[in-house]
């Protein structure tokens, strides 16, 4: 049996499995159901029959099945063999009736072999104000079917979550509109002899729908200055960071947004394929709909940090040609710059190629101390793993728990993420300031869903620090 953290993953080799949603049923305790959502690449469900639920208990296909519920019990059961082809993910969901997952103790998830009932994995969960839970997911790799702890909260509830995968959710019908007055007009007087005309009464004129409410997105400064194609994804990005937030119940959020690359040796597959190059990109949008003063700042390293130079929105394509570099070793000292080394570049072998997240972490919050403004501060923080500075890196990151900055950590598909992983678990802090979520191939991980992964936690820290204290 393996105890997952948030955001680790582990291949399944059962054929069949059973995901036992458990938590400690009680008085005052909220109702808490499970559900599953049948996903295809697009990261969408083809129909609402690809919902299993307590009303509709089995697929069409019979792999996926509503098992029952006991109490502080309830099950899903799946059978990977018999997934359609089309079918990449099962996402495993959860709803409580009559509060919040924060009001639900115990709350943990475990995955079951079907034939042997012996347990694969065991996910423990802490969850806040939210009505619905996605705690975890099957999902098809290479041929293979493996799961993710994923332990995301919705705002949203429920029927935000289902909508947000295809899934079409019944409104309830508003109250109709009051109408004006539609004067009526006078009778016309005609002798009694006469057959009066008909007098017909004018319809009152409909109402005109309502248009859907879209997420406010900022301009940031120096985007008009971008290429159209570069400029018009931006835009769509933006528009998603805002609809995450939204999904969290924030309607508007202002942040500081500081990007940290991992350079070290075993990155460099990613840095050749392009994959961090995307990253910087994507996470571009982030900076640009949190702070509009068009800047991010970066930092890469490996053996050593390096601050890069601060990423302008309206400089984004050059920028990410010039700094985004894999770690190098100076096998001949490290006195002349390499060729073709142009202002501003930093001299990547003196980054190195090692594992030293510790000193960057340390070197983000001195910019902070440094540099106070009146927002929060969001770190991206992406690594492909190799963590082995666990006590160097568990300090810096608790002395950080006071600060007004909020650590999100992605993991780039390799393994032994340490303290990252576990960080979250850890007792004696006022206020939870890090996160974690590993992805094997993060260029697969479609917009909105990075995104919301991204965006999770942050609204509740934000929510948690000003309640502490730490933000005003």
């Amino acid at each position: 049996m393996t105890t997952l953290h948030k955001g680790a993953n582990l291949p399944v080799g059962a054929a069949s499995v059973r995901a036992v949603l458990c938590w400690s049923a009680g008085p005052g305790v909220p109702d808490v159901d499970a559900s599953a959502l049948l996903l295809t690449a697009a990261g969408r469900v083809r129909s609402d029959d690809d919902f299993v639920f307590y009303n509709q208990p089995r697929h069409a296909s019979g792999a996926v099945r509503h098992l029952g519920k006991q109490p502080g019990t309830d099950t899903i059961g799946v059978d990977l063999g018999t997934l359609e082809p089309g079918i990449e993910r099962v996402v495993l969901c959860a709803s409580a009736d009559g509060g919040t997952f924060g009001q639900v103790p115990g709350l943990h998830l475990r995955l079951l072999d079907a034939v042997s009932a012996a347990e694969l994995a065991r996910f423990d969960m802490e969850a806040g104000p939210e009505t619905a839970f996605l705690s975890g997911e099957l999902y098809r790799r290479s041929g293979e079917w493996k799961f993710r702890a994923v332990g995301q909260g919705y705002a949203s509830g429920l029927a935000g979550l289902a909508r947000d995968f295809g899934i079409t959710v019944d409104e309830e019908p508003r109250p109709a509109a009051p109408q004006p007055a539609v004067p009526r007009p006078a009778v016309p007087v005609v002798p009694a002899t006469a057959v009066p005309p008909p007098v017909v009464w004018p319809d009152p004129a409909p109402a005109a729908p309502e248009p859907p409410s879209a997420p406010t997105v900022r301009m940031a400064k120096g985007e008009e200055q971008l290429p159209p194609a570069v400029r018009e994804l931006l835009s769509l990005r933006k528009q998603q960071v805002a609809v995450s937030l939204r999904k969290q119940g924030v309607a508007t959020l202002t942040a500081r947004v500081v990007l940290v690359l991992d350079a070290s040796g075993s990155m460099a597959g990613h840095y050749t394929r392009g994959t961090v190059a995307g990253v910087a990109e994507r996470m571009a949008a982030v900076a640009a709909q949190l702070d509009d003063d068009g800047q991010m700042q970066a930092w890469t390293f490996a053996t050593n940090p390096a601050r890069l130079p601060d990423l302008e929105i309206g400089e984004l394509p050059a920028w990410l040609r010039l700094h985004v570099r894999v770690g190098q070793i100076g096998l001949f000292g490290r006195r002349k710059p390499p060729k073709g080394l142009v202002p501003g570049q930093i001299d990547m072998r003196a980054v190195g190629i090692g594992n030293e997240e510790q000193k960057v972490i340390a070197q983000v919050r001195a910019f902070v101390r440094d540099h106070p403004v009146p927002a929060p501060t969001l770190v991206l923080f992406f690594s492909d793993g190799g963590v082995y500075r666990n006590a160097e890196i568990e300090r810096e990151l608790r002395e950080a728990v006071e600060e007004p900055l909020f650590w999100q950590f992605i993991g780039l598909g390799r393994a032994q993420y340490g303290v990252l992983e576990y960080f979250d678990t850890l007792p004696g802090r006022r206020v939870d300031n890090v996160g974690f979520f590993a992805v094997d191939d993060i260029e697969r991980l479609s917009d909105p869903e990075l995104y919301d992964r991204l965006l999770s936690e942050f609204p509740s820290w934000v929510r948690a620090a000003r309640a502490a204290g730490i933000l005003h």
